[in-house]
């Protein structure tokens, strides 16, 4: 019998085949998108020194249901501003394995709204 992998298992796999291709520097980080369950986060990451320089997250925002596109969307909104805070305009997207589709879909959108660009 075949034992099958867990569908995080297969996501790491992928994630670590994008990042071998991209990484962040001081002037264009990376922008990391991480989704479980129920929250959705967010990290503008400098791979060159290993340092996070901005972060975001559905927990932090106290948002009632993190796990929706809405919740995802004000995270996307509130990274974008942060960064600009720090005079962060590009940034290199980093979707962590996963589907551009849904959540992350729609924080990247609401990043890319909120002036991000990537």
């Amino acid at each position: 019998m075949i034992k099958k992998e867990s569908r995080n298992v297969v996501r790491k796999r992928r994630h670590d085949r994008v990042r071998a291709k991209i990484s962040g520097t001081k002037e264009c980080p990376r922008l990391n998108v991480f989704r479980s369950n129920n929250e959705i986060f967010a990290q503008i990451i400098d791979d060159t020194n290993g340092t996070t320089l901005v972060s975001s997250s559905s927990v932090e925002l106290k948002i009632k249901n993190g796990s929706n596109i809405e919740g995802a969307s004000l995270v996307g909104k509130d990274i974008a501003g942060k960064a600009k805070n720090k005079k962060i305009k590009t940034v290199v997207f980093d979707r962590g394995g996963y589907l551009y589709h849904g959540r992350v879909k729609a924080l990247a959108e609401a990043a890319r709204e909120n002036g991000l660009e990537f």
